[in-house]
């Protein structure tokens, strides 16, 4: 799982949280049903979007949904999950970058790919991605051309950037690819009129994706004396946070000239906008506080749980101070070989990951690691829900438990 989008479940809220998941899923089923198993190892965070963008503004019709079968990435459980066009979209996009992004590191020999056994099976596999990307695009009338020309470019650009460059002649080829795969769901949902928003939309998006993954590898970048934008252009960190927060803004202005599907009975956008917004608005926020190293987690503690320890550490202790918690009941530890045991049952069925389980040695309740978020303080209601009464666009995030 890749992508600058990695939405916390605190903020989202329980119904948002569901949805998302939906998308998800529906992206990774999309993958295996038209390409096989192995297609499902492209799954990425980013690519569900264009799933949501999809169904945000075509609605939840009859059929965008169905029941899904035990998967251990869900702890065994059944689970909704979406279907349709937008998640074959989203499927082909995945497909098509993936198979670029592996023809990059074979052309730069990365790690095992410099050996020619492994480099010959990685390129057989990135021609693979590739055609039934480009199979999958052109079902939905989507032409890959225009992505697998975006990452071509890209190394031409790259080759001939150097200091003084322009930092957006560097992100343009990723801005016109996800410009277009962002336009192409105005299409599939039946609201040409979207197109010119959403393209403007997908070209921030790329924009910003490029400029928060170069941030992010920067100083792994300059360690391995590999290529970085910001270091071969000599672009200070400042200059690309302006840039991060100024794609973040217009992403914003052009989802305003959107228009959405309503809610069930209703005239305003559904559920399924909401899902949209809090993505490509506050979650990218978030990823850009997260880059650049200004935000921290409001609910994983130094010891690895949520919310503070019991009892007060500011009490007096001793006599005049106030009664001390009772301890929770002990059980008997696991010995070391049972422990291991019992480990093999939530981490095969990806419950370490994903689900509550026992602890295997402790025998205590444990949440799944990617239950701990990776979001600012959510009891801050306008870190997650500022757009209430302030962006104009009347939504209201469910995670945050504020009454705007």
């Amino acid at each position: 799982m890749f992508g600058i989008v990695r939405p916390c479940r605190h903020r989202l809220g329980e119904g948002l949280s569901a949805q998302w998941m939906a998308h998800l899923c529906g992206l990774c089923l999309a993958l295996r049903k038209d390409h096989g198993q192995f297609a499902r190892v492209v799954t990425n965070y980013d690519g569900l979007l264009i799933s949501v963008l999809t169904e945000a503004q075509a609605g939840q019709g009859e059929g965008a949904r169905r029941t899904a079968g035990p998967c251990p990435l869900r702890g065994m459980r059944t689970a909704s999950v979406a279907r349709g066009e937008g998640a074959r979209l989203a499927a082909a996009v995945s497909l098509v970058l993936a198979s670029a992004k592996v023809r990059d590191h074979v052309a730069d020999g990365d790690g095992l790919l410099a050996r020619r056994p492994v480099a010959s099976a990685a390129r057989r596999v990135a021609a693979g991605w590739g055609a039934a990307g480009a199979r999958t695009g052109s079902a939905v009338g989507f032409d890959t051309a225009v992505l697998v020309d975006a990452v071509d470019r890209q190394t031409g650009v790259e080759a001939l950037a150097g200091p003084g460059t322009p930092l957006l002649t560097v992100t343009e080829p990723t801005e016109t690819a996800t410009a277009a795969a962002f336009a192409h769901t105005a299409v599939l949902a039946g609201r040409p009129g979207n197109a010119e928003p959403l393209a403007e939309a997908g070209r921030l998006f790329g924009r910003l994706a490029h400029l928060l993954d170069a941030v992010e590898d920067r100083e792994a970048d300059a360690a391995a004396g590999a290529w970085n934008p910001l270091t071969a252009i000599g672009t200070s960190l400042p200059e690309a946070r302006r840039l991060a927060d100024d794609a973040v803004h217009g992403i914003r202005l052009a989802l305003r000239e959107v228009e959405w599907a309503p809610g069930k009975g209703s005239d305003k956008p559904g559920a399924e906008a909401k899902l949209a917004h809090v993505l490509l608005v506050h979650e990218l926020g978030n990823a850009v506080h997260r880059a650049f190293g200004t935000a921290s987690c409001g609910h994983a503690r130094a010891d690895g749980e949520f919310g503070p320890p019991p009892g007060n550490p500011f009490a007096p202790a001793g006599p005049g101070g106030p009664p001390s918690p009772p301890e929770p009941p002990r059980r008997d530890r696991r010995g070391l070989l049972a422990g291991c045991v019992v480990w093999a049952g939530p981490a095969c069925t990806c419950q370490l990951c994903c689900g509550e389980h026992e602890g295997p040695w402790t025998r205590e309740p444990k949440e799944g690691y990617c239950h701990r978020c990776d979001c600012d303080d959510c009891s801050d209601c306008c870190d997650c829900c500022d757009c209430c009464g302030k962006c104009g666009d009347g939504c209201c995030c469910d995670g945050c438990g504020c009454d705007c």
